[in-house]
């Protein structure tokens, strides 16, 4: 009755509570329970919600900072593979120059030594062409010898005169053949 009598108390004083040192010490100790409460939440999941997300931003700058080393070294490794391509392509061209050059000295060598071959062909055919003018002069010689030789026999065997020597030397003259007179 007693929370009765201080109800009607205080309504009949116009309040609807009064300020007492219950009232105040309840305040207080609601308030240091808050407080501890707030520390106590603070440190088993503030701090620890703080850190993920702090370790969640670092790992995030630390990607972009990596994509943005990457992006660079990428981009030098470009150029790099730029400037090999071109070095390349230069090295290609001043090796096909020199091929060229080489294709050329050597085409030019070979009609040179073609030209050399053929020149020595053409004076070893003379040459023997000239030996076998020679080789038929002498079988000719051989054969107009060996005529000879049996003219003269005919005609010491026949003592003819000159008009049958004459049909003689036609007659042998025929069986040797103009071939061989003509060569």
């Amino acid at each position: 009755m007693n929370n009765l009598g201080t109800f009607v108390a205080l309504t009949e004083s116009g309040r609807l509570f009064g300020l007492d040192y219950q009232l105040l010490l309840d305040a207080a100790i609601t308030a240091v329970n808050v407080f501890i409460l707030f520390i106590l939440l603070s440190y088993i999941l503030y701090n620890p919600v703080r850190n993920m997300l702090k370790k969640r931003q670092d790992k995030i700058t630390s990607d972009r900072e990596t994509a943005e080393s990457n992006k660079k070294e990428a981009l030098a490794l470009k150029k790099e593979y730029e400037e090999k391509l071109r070095l390349a392509d230069k090295e290609a061209e001043s090796i096909l120059s020199e091929a060229r050059k080489t294709a050329m000295h050597n085409e030019q060598k070979i009609v040179e030594e073609a030209k050399q071959e053929a020149a020595r062909i053409i004076e070893r055919a003379n040459t023997e062409a000239e030996l076998e003018k020679q080789r038929v002069a002498d079988e000719v010689k051989q054969q107009i010898i060996a005529v000879a030789a049996v003219m003269a026999s005919k005609l010491v065997a026949k003592a003819i005169d000159d008009s049958e020597n004459n049909a003689l030397i036609e007659e042998t003259l025929n069986e040797m053949g103009e071939n061989t007179w003509l060569s």
